[in-house]
C-alpha cells in the first residue's frame, strides 16, 4: 500500500527559530518514516511583505540547509525550492478565478496583516492563501502539517478544491482534499518577551526568539532576559503564568522529557535556578543542528544537487496535476 504524501514548507525570511523547529520542522523529522514527504522553501510566499532582493537566495539555501541539519532525510523526503517550479503559480492564476474574493477578505491572517501595512497593502498579501492552495493541491497531499494558526488556510484549501471538483470534476475528483496533521504539544511555541503571543520572526525584537544558529552566548543572554514572574515554583496549567508554561514547554521538548518527569522536577525551583537549566538543554538540544548546518553550507554543491533532485521528484507530480487540471477547465493541450 503507497504511502500518504505530506506536503509542507517554511519561508526564507530571516533566521528559523525554535518555535519553527518544535512546532513544525521537529514533528515532520520525526513522522517521516510514514510519509512521502515534499518539504519545500516556499520563496514566492516570502514576497507578500517587502523583502531584500539581495538575500533572498541567500536565505532560500539557509533554510533548505537548516531542513537536512534539523534530520530531514532524503531516503524518505524531498527538499525543492518552491519558485524554482512554475507550475505553483499556473495554478495560483487558475485557482484565483474560481476562489471568490470574500473568501480571503475573511482570513484572520490577512485582517492582522493588512493592519501593519496600512495603505501599502498588496495583492499577494490577499492572494497568498490561493498560493498556499495551489502548494498543497499540486501535490495531491493527503496531510499538511500546520499550526492552529494555519488551520483556516487550510480549510480554504478544501473549499477551493470542493469547488474546483464541482465545477470542472464532471464527476471526478480531479483535487484530492487534504487533511491537518497537527500535534499537540508544542503545535504553538510562545513569545520569550510576551507568554501569550506566538514566537515570531517578525517580532521587531531579537530576545522574543531564540533561533537555531544562536550563538550559546546569545542563548544565554536571551533565556537571562526573558520575562518571567515573581513566583516561586514552576507549572504547567496555571493560566494566570503563560511565561511559566512557555518556558515549561520549552525545556519538556528540548530534554525530551515527559511533562509529568518536568512538572515534578521544576515544581519548587525558583526562576534563577530552571534559567541555567534551560539554558543548557537548549545550548546542548541545538548544537548537532548547528553543527550539521555548517557541514552542508559548507559544501554547496551537495545542497543544490539535493535541490535539483528535490525538484526533479517534485516537478513530476506538480506538472501532472497542473495539466490534469488545465484540461478539465478546457484548456488544449500544448503544442
Amino acid at each position: 500500500m503507497a504511502k500518504q504524501r505530506v506536503l509542507s514548507g517554511v519561508q526564507p525570511t530571516g533566521n528559523l527559530h525554535l518555535g519553527n523547529y518544535l512546532g513544525a520542522i521537529r514533528n515532520w523529522v520525526e513522522g517521516q518514516s510514514e510519509y512521502d514527504n515534499f518539504f519545500c522553501v516556499v520563496d514566492l510566499h516570502a514576497i507578500t511583505v517587502p523583502h531584500d532582493p539581495a538575500t533572498l537566495a541567500e536565505n532560500t539555501y539557509k533554510i533548505a540547509a537548516l531542513y537536512l541539519a534539523c534530520g530531514i532525510d532524503l531516503n524518505y523526503s524531498s527538499i525543492f525550492v518552491q519558485s524554482h517550479l512554475p507550475a505553483h503559480s499556473e495554478l495560483t492564476w487558475l485557482l484565483n478565478c474560481i476562489t471568490p474574493l470574500n473568501w480571503l477578505q475573511d482570513m484572520i491572517q490577512f485582517k492582522e496583516k493588512a493592519v501593519k501595512q496600512g495603505e501599502n497593502v498588496n495583492t499577494g498579501l490577499l492572494d497568498y492563501p490561493v498560493l498556499m492552495a495551489a502548494d498543497i493541491l499540486l501535490y495531491q497531499a493527503d496531510k499538511v502539517p500546520v499550526g492552529e494558526d494555519q488551520k483556516q488556510h487550510l480549510e480554504l484549501t478544501r473549499d477551493i478544491a470542493v469547488r474546483f471538483n464541482h465545477l470542472f470534476g464532471n464527476g471526478k475528483k480531479v483535487l484530492k482534499l487534504p487533511d491537518p496533521l497537527i500535534r499537540s504539544e508544542g503545535a504553538r511555541v510562545m513569545s520569550l518577551t510576551d507568554g501569550t503571543k506566538k514566537m515570531s520572526k517578525s517580532d521587531p525584537s531579537e530576545l522574543s526568539r531564540i533561533n537555531l544558529l544562536d550563538s550559546p552566548e546569545e542563548i544565554q543572554k536571551k533565556i537571562k532576559r526573558c520575562k518571567t514572574d515573581p513566583v516561586r515554583g514552576l507549572s504547567f496549567d496555571d493560566p494566570e503564568r503563560p511565561e511559566s508554561r512557555n518556558l515549561l514547554t520549552l525545556y519538556m521538548l528540548l530534554s525530551g522529557k515527559t511533562k509529568e518527569e518536568v512538572a515534578a522536577e521544576c515544581a519548587d525551583m525558583g526562576w534563577g535556578q530552571f534559567k541555567p537549566l534551560l539554558t543548557e538543554t537548549t545550548i546542548n538540544a541545538l548544537k548537532p543542528i548547528q553543527d550539521k548546518y555548517y557541514a552542508v553550507m559548507n559544501e554547496k554543491g551537495y545542497l543544490e544537487s539535493v535541490l535539483r533532485e528535490g525538484k526533479e521528484k517534485a516537478g513530476a507530480i506538480a506538472n501532472q496535476t497542473l495539466a490534469e487540471v488545465k484540461s478539465a477547465m478546457g484548456y488544449s493541450q500544448p503544442l
